[in-house]
């Protein structure tokens, strides 16, 4: 099978440095891929070659826009082949949720985080659960740091439950607000890339993002304010319900977890999995659920999270 590519450029950043990405084509397809005076030739299985074909020449499509594609991207690309959806891969490969303070465009990589975008700017409440590395808070950070340029809300809150990964806080110097820092650094960094240190410090100051433990929320309606809840997982019940209820007019409200990382003691249940069982259909509230498919750090992340999902299967059989 043939498949004909008019631009050289193009076809080099789909085959990648060294053919990197020709290596994925020919794992992912089963197929044997070559390069014959300007023709890409592809020979396997009929059905293979057909979807392989698709794939380049979706790839090609993309590539004048693209500096280079991403063994991820190449991978996320194949995937959306197999399903028949070649029409979203242009709107996700090149899409911009925002951009940083160095100019950065951040851009959805998987169809899992173009939903979740997608629920945030179209939905008032959204819980997005999924494993470590799906770039559920980078993108909720993203995402709120545009609203407040495009003067959306006039304010930025993120919080999360102090809850230990097997440490006590305790044992950590300083106040409450030095002892719970540790705890929302991902937060910190994410804002500190999307505004530039400097005027993140600034906002800081003026109360404009405000960082704080879950159980500053209580008692507060919080209105024209894009609020994000981290590590929802480790709420109870009694705090997921608190913290859904501060919600006022004007607001926006994101609530991510991972259910597979349960802090809380023994006993407790986490407010996470009820909320999700309660709220499903209710209106303007959304639940995204990501899987390992969606994991955008290093690779080897998606097959440690694959790893213990056969372990808890094995345990369950």
């Amino acid at each position: 099978m043939t498949v004909e590519v008019n631009s050289m450029d193009s076809l080099m950043k789909v085959f990648g440095l060294y053919d990197k990405n020709l290596d994925i084509l020919t794992e992912e397809f089963g197929v044997n891929i070559g390069l014959i005076d300007g023709r890409v030739e592809i020979s396997g299985p009929e059905e293979n070659a057909e979807l392989c074909r698709r794939a380049i020449e979706a790839l090609a499509g993309q590539a004048p826009q693209k500096e280079a594609f991403t063994s991820r991207e190449i991978r996320f690309v194949c995937d959306l082949v197999r399903e028949g959806k070649e029409e979203e891969i242009g709107e996700i490969l090149s899409g911009v949720v925002a951009v940083t303070a160095r100019g950065k465009p951040v851009r959805c990589k998987t169809g899992g985080q173009k939903k979740y975008v997608t629920a945030i700017a179209e939905n008032s409440i959204v819980i997005g659960v999924g494993p470590a590395g799906t770039g559920k808070t980078y993108l909720a950070v993203a995402m709120a740091a545009a609203a407040y340029k495009n003067k959306e809300v006039e304010k930025i809150i993120l919080t999360r439950p102090a809850v230990e990964a097997g440490e006590k806080l305790g044992f950590l110097p300083g106040d409450l607000q030095d002892k719970v820092d540790p705890y929302l650094r991902p937060l910190y960094d994410a804002l500190g890339e999307m505004f530039g240190a400097e005027s993140y410090q600034k906002l800081m100051e003026r109360q404009v993002i405000e960082v704080a433990p879950l159980a500053y929320m209580r008692g507060r309606t919080l209105s024209n304010a894009f609020i994000i809840l981290d590590e929802a997982q480790n709420t109870t019940p009694e705090q997921m319900k608190m913290f859904l209820t501060r919600i006022g007019e004007g607001s926006k409200m994101i609530v991510n977890g991972d259910i597979t990382q349960i802090d809380l003691p023994e006993g407790k249940s986490s407010g996470l999995r009820q909320a999700m069982r309660i709220l499903e259909g209710v209106k303007d509230i959304k639940i995204i659920r990501l899987s390992e498919r969606d994991v955008v750090r290093h690779e080897l992340v998606q097959n440690i999270i694959k790893a213990y999902e056969r372990e808890a299967a094995n345990k369950g059989r």
